[in-house]
């Protein structure tokens, strides 16, 4: 998959595009992909996605923005997993987000990417203060010689797929509605980086995966599957929070101890896969009682695991 930034992609053909943040990829956003690619195909374009970085809400009120699902390496990952051959990465900014609506769709859309096909939500709004949408999209387009389609919502049940439903499903510890809405469990993944080293200490070495962000969207202790250590994934449990016990520093931290492993992780990319959540965190007396609370949580784990087969 071709990824761009900047103002002049250099593009070898036209593209049929869909535009927005894509958190999560998501089945809603998974219903526009294949459309997408549907769409290109039949009309020979490079099926593309515009997306920003950093989150428009993020740059405007970065204290109250959602917490992401979703890495800029894990989105463009899934990206790629459902179709999408280009995507172009724009930079959020203040110039960029004064564009007036009619400028961003001639100097983005058409000059920049030399979009033919476009697809967005029926509530899709764009350009300064969000001024824009989809009517005047199809007003704009035929001077532009840009075809115009909107789709519409998609949903389970009474409720529809949303970025923020699959944060609220996480954040209640809800993983079996996580992954109805994602279509898949949902994961993290980092690299592997130092820690204190605690857990070899406690019998139960850890690989500790960096975090792109401190607020992560679902904290507790968790049966997880590992991938990038071996052909298979590995089966283990995890602990993605503050570690109260041991520490206070307020920083989030993922830590993933893999059953019957031995070996050297560090700087290898994983990915942790939340199977299923055990319990929340709690803060212990002391590190003896930690281990003996770590040890249930590997025998709850291996069950989990096991069921879930």
């Amino acid at each position: 998959m071709l990824v761009t930034r900047g103002l002049a992609p250099r593009l070898d053909r036209p593209i049929a595009l869909t535009i927005g943040n894509f958190d999560g990829v998501h089945k809603g956003h998974q219903a526009m992909l294949a459309r997408l690619a549907g769409a290109a195909r039949a009309r020979g374009l490079l099926a593309s996605v515009l997306t920003f970085e950093p989150h428009p809400r993020e740059f405007f009120a970065p204290a109250a923005a959602p917490t992401r699902l979703t890495s800029l390496r894990e989105k463009l990952e899934l990206l790629a997993a459902h179709g999408v051959e280009h995507v172009h990465v724009q930079r959020f900014a203040r110039v960029f987000a004064a564009l007036p609506a009619e400028e961003f769709v001639r100097r983005m859309l058409v000059r920049a990417l030399s979009a033919r096909w476009l697809l967005v939500g029926d509530d899709f709004r764009f350009g300064a203060r969000r001024a824009g949408d989809l009517a005047l999209l199809r007003q704009l387009a035929p001077a532009h010689r840009l075809d115009v389609e909107a789709m519409p919502s998609v949903s389970l049940g009474a409720v529809r797929v949303s970025s923020s439903a699959v944060r609220d499903a996480l954040a209640r510890g809800d993983l079996a509605r996580a992954r109805e809405l994602l279509g898949r469990h949902y994961s993290i993944s980092g690299r592997v980086v130092h820690g204190d080293k605690l857990g070899r200490a406690l019998g139960f070495a850890t690989a500790n995966v960096q975090l792109k962000h401190n607020r992560p969207p679902l904290m507790g202790i968790f049966a997880v599957r590992v991938h990038g250590v071996a052909e298979r994934p590995r089966h283990g449990v995890a602990s993605l929070g503050m570690r109260p016990t041991v520490k206070s520093d307020h920083r989030a931290t993922l830590e993933a101890h893999l059953f019957d492993f031995s070996g050297d992780l560090y700087r290898r990319h994983l990915r942790v896969e939340f199977v299923q959540k055990l319990r929340d965190e709690e803060k212990y007396p002391d590190l003896e009682t930690l281990r003996a609370q770590i040890a249930r949580d590997c025998d709850a784990a291996r069950a989990a695991l096991a069921a879930a087969e």
